[in-house]
């Protein structure tokens, strides 16, 4: 029996596809070795070796269907024995994971692995009542039960229409297709992800008898990744609520302090009006009327009467400052009445915006965002200063993004709470280039060890106590949905951090997010 030398064996091809090769050529040429007239396309290792061992096998199958039937081996080669090259037939059909099938012009089946059998067999039971309505042999072994049938008679009609479609494609262009991710439903409704390369099947002079193909089950790794998704999509939603119970506590800190402000006016108001000097207007009146018809005299001899043009004269003072101060407690009360409508608008209008791409000032943003924080950074004595250094406008998501900056804001202001300084400082900073825009948020605080820059995003990790682990996971996710990303640095514990949100100008639609780095970590002086 000839061999190939080395350099006949093309070095591309894997160890695996060489040693199908070589039984395929002894099935195809009786010991002569005998390769398949076709490139296998590039994919997966296991998909790719055992499809190139499928297309030497193709050959094979084809030249025994054409040649007679071989008499016995004379020259003590038993491996061309045609029992033996069933074996090795076999040997590749039985033992393969993957699914390995050959079909006719008619995209019937000629020959199939048993994993294919087996996951035909497992939910379709009634495959030998089919061969009968199509009247095909019943008596036949497991391992050809689906010969003669097609796609159409073990999957549903949709699915079996494009798998013939693109088997006519094949056999009309002679053109392999590889790598095709497909999904399909067998009768009983169960979905078969396969990731598939399907090939010309050619006989030993070229002519394209048939189509055949190796498929991966990949329904097991396609669940993961669905339930996976599902799991990310919980995920946001819970964040977001997270989110949202966070600008709710803000806002009900905000209208609290602006509440006892009003308390306090309304009381000061309330107290005037008891107190007041009005009512000796009323007695000064009554005392008038009972001299009315002596009024003159009693103004100028009666010594109640000398009374009444300087005590008017007290009276009106009195009266004006009363009126003053009644004033400047009513214009107060008003204008925390009108802050909390501004508070409450506000989370209104970012819960009710949610998901809208339109065009905001970036400084209005972080304005209302202070805002919201601006109760708490008060009594936590935290001092917030502005750097715009950029005032662009982007069109954005816009809650996504005033949930990012009251969540690092927030942080900020725990960061050097926790410090215990007593120069507790925020300075938010807005730098831009021709593609992005950064906002920096930089704090005077406990600062971030070297090992928790990276870790502090991961999902239900904190170094705050009483914290959840949701806002910088949920702000980073936040942020690459649009288009940009959530950076931190630090230079150590007691050195406080920055937080870098980087967004594009122009919401993104579809495209990668933008990479980091920007000039905004610059610390704060100390």
């Amino acid at each position: 029996m000839s061999t190939p030398t080395d350099s006949s064996i093309p070095r591309r091809w894997p160890t695996a596809a060489l040693a199908a090769g070589a039984a395929a050529g002894l099935l195809a040429g009786g010991g002569a070795w005998s390769y398949a007239r076709l490139a296998v396309s590039p994919g997966p290792f296991a998909v790719g070796a055992v499809a190139a061992a499928a297309a030497f096998l193709a050959t094979a199958i084809a030249a025994r269907r054409q040649r007679p039937a071989a008499g016995p081996a004379s020259n003590g080669d038993h491996s061309a024995a045609p029992g033996h090259d069933r074996d090795q037939l076999r040997a590749l059909l039985d033992s393969s994971p993957d699914t390995i099938y050959f079909k006719d012009l008619e995209s019937r089946f000629v020959c199939v692995s048993r994993s294919k059998v087996s996951k035909a067999l497992e939910r379709l039971p009634d495959l030998r009542a089919r061969r009968i309505a199509k009247n095909l042999p019943v008596d036949v072994d497991e391992a050809e039960i689906l010969n003669g049938l097609t796609d159409f008679d073990t999957y549903q009609d949709g699915d079996a229409r494009l798998a013939f479609e693109d088997e006519r494609q094949i056999i009309q262009t002679g053109q392999p297709l590889a790598g095709k991710l497909e999904r399909q439903f067998y009768f009983d409704g169960t979905p078969c992800w396969s990731l598939t390369n399907k090939m010309p099947w050619r006989d030993r002079t070229g002519r394209i008898v048939g189509t055949f193909g190796v498929s991966k089950d990949v329904t097991d790794i396609k669940t993961a990744e669905e339930k996976l998704e599902e799991l990310h999509r919980q995920l946001l939603e819970t964040s977001r609520q997270a989110g949202m119970a966070e600008v709710a506590t803000g806002v009900l800190h905000n209208v609290g302090n602006v509440l006892n402000s009003v308390n306090v006016s309304a009381t000061l108001v309330a107290d005037h009006v008891r107190h007041s000097k009005v009512g000796n207007v009323a007695k000064l009146a009554t005392l008038v009327a009972q001299n009315r018809a002596r009024l003159a005299d009693f103004v100028t001899n009666d010594p109640r009467g000398k009374m009444i043009p300087d005590y008017l004269g007290t009276l009106a003072e009195m009266l004006n400052e009363e009126h003053k101060t009644v004033l400047l407690e009513l214009d107060q009360l008003r204008k925390n009445i009108e802050h909390i409508k501004e508070v409450v608008s506000m989370q209104q209008a970012y819960a009710r915006t949610s998901g809208v791409i339109e065009t905001v000032s970036l400084p209005d943003l972080i304005e209302d965002a202070l805002r919201i924080n601006a109760g708490s950074l008060v009594r936590h004595d935290v001092q917030a200063t502005r750097d715009y250094q950029a005032r662009p406008a982007v069109t954005t998501d816009k809650h996504k993004v005033m949930q990012i900056l009251i969540n690092l804001v927030r942080n900020a202001k725990y960061a050097c709470d926790e410090s215990g300084r007593t120069d507790k400082k925020i300075l938010v900073r807005t730098t831009a280039d021709e593609r992005r825009v950064h906002i920096a948020i930089v704090d005077n605080g406990v600062g971030i060890a070297p090992e928790n820059v990276t870790r502090i995003f991961n999902h239900g990790f904190t170094t705050r106590k009483g914290g959840h682990g949701f806002g910088l996971h949920s702000g980073a996710i936040a942020a690459k949905e649009l288009g940009g990303d959530l950076t931190a640095r630090s230079d150590g514990p007691g050195c406080g951090a920055t937080f870098v949100l980087t967004l594009p100008h122009a919401a993104p639609t579809g495209a990668a997010p933008y990479p980091s780095g920007c000039p905004d970590h610059e610390p704060i002086a100390r």
